[in-house]
C-alpha cells in the first residue's frame, strides 16, 4: 500500500493555515510550531528521570481496545523505571491519554497553546509515551477535536485516513474504530481498503502533525519516546459530534458488549463488512 506523503511546512502563518488546512480539512506537519517551548529542548529520557523518576504512572497493553477491556490500565510503574524500558527496546506497554499536568503542575511552564488557531481546550493536555514498534490502532478520536500531535527527542510514524474512507476502512458500527492493519493489511479479508486513499509522514522531534477532526490515524513508535497532544474546536458540529461518539460508546457499544459478549463483537464485524461490501 503506498500512501502520500504529508505536507511538511515551517514558517507557515495563521492564515495561511487557516485557508489551506484548517477550512478544508487537510493535514500538515509543522516543522517549528513549538520551537519556541522550553519543553522542546529541557523534555528529554534523563531529564524527566531525574526530577519526576519516582512518579508512578499508569499503563496499557495490546489490549486495550478488547471489547472487554476499554481502555483498562494493565499495570503501574515508577515513571523513572518505565521510560528506561522503553529506552532499551521494544515493549507493548504505553502510557496513554495521560494528564501528566495533574501531576506536575509546574510541567505547564514549559508549552504554550498555539496561536495558529483559536479554540483550544485547555484543559485537555495529554501525553503519550511508548517503545519501539509499540503501535496505535486505527481509530479517530471520540471527541472529534482538532489534534496537534508533537514529538520529543524520537520518531513515531503516522498513517492517516479521510472521513470519508470510513466504510472502506470496515468501521465497528458504534465505536471509532477499525480492525484494518495499515502497514499489512488483510486484503482477502478487507477488500475494501484498497480503495482508500491514505497519508503518511515520520514525525521527528520538534514537529507537530495537525490531524483534522474526524480523520482516523494510526501511530507506531519507530523509536522509543513520547509526545503531546493538544486539542481545538472550531465548530459546533465538532463538539455534537462528540457527545453523540461518547453517548454510543458508554450506553449503547458498552452496554451491549456487556449484555451479549463476543455475539456483539461478531455482529459488528458483519455490519463492517457488508457496509464496505456494499460501497466497492
Amino acid at each position: 500500500m503506498k500512501y502520500t506523503p504529508i505536507e511538511k511546512r515551517s514558517g507557515l502563518s495563521r492564515e495561511e493555515f487557516i485557508e489551506n488546512y484548517l477550512k478544508p480539512r487537510k493535514p500538515v506537519v509543522f516543522t517549528d510550531l513549538i520551537k519556541d517551548w522550553p519543553a522542546t529542548q529541557k523534555w528529554t529520557f534523563d531529564w524527566f528521570r531525574e526530577n519526576h523518576g519516582d512518579l508512578e504512572v499508569p499503563l496499557v497493553d495490546n489490549h486495550i481496545h478488547d471489547p472487554d477491556k476499554y481502555f483498562q490500565n494493565a499495570a503501574t510503574m515508577p515513571f523513572g523505571e518505565y521510560l528506561s524500558l522503553i529506552e532499551a527496546g521494544p515493549t507493548d506497554l504505553r502510557i496513554f491519554l495521560f494528564d501528566i499536568f495533574k501531576k506536575i503542575p509546574e510541567l505547564g511552564d514549559d508549552i504554550s497553546f498555539p496561536t495558529i488557531m483559536d479554540g483550544f481546550v485547555k484543559n485537555y493536555r495529554f501525553m503519550f509515551f511508548g517503545g519501539q514498534n509499540s503501535e496505535v490502532n486505527l481509530h479517530y478520536d471520540m471527541d472529534c477535536s482538532h489534534v496537534f500531535l508533537s514529538q520529543f527527542q524520537t520518531r513515531k510514524k503516522i498513517i492517516l485516513f479521510p472521513p470519508e474512507d470510513s466504510t472502506k476502512l470496515y468501521q465497528h458500527p458504534f465505536t471509532v474504530m477499525s480492525h484494518v492493519h495499515p502497514l499489512n493489511p488483510d486484503l482477502k479479508r478487507f477488500p475494501a481498503f484498497e480503495k482508500t486513499h491514505g497519508y503518511e509522514t515520520i514525525l521527528e522531534h520538534g514537529e507537530t502533525v495537525f490531524i483534522p477532526s474526524l480523520w482516523w490515524h494510526y501511530i507506531k513508535y519507530v523509536d522509543g519516546g513520547f509526545g503531546l497532544a493538544l486539542r481545538a474546536n472550531d465548530s459546533v458540529f465538532t463538539l455534537l459530534k462528540g457527545g453523540m461518539n461518547l453517548a454510543r460508546h458508554t450506553v449503547v457499544d458498552k452496554g451491549m458488549n456487556s449484555l451479549l459478549g463476543p455475539r456483539w463483537k461478531e455482529w459488528k464485524e458483519k455490519k463492517a463488512i457488508e457496509r464496505a461490501t456494499a460501497v466497492v
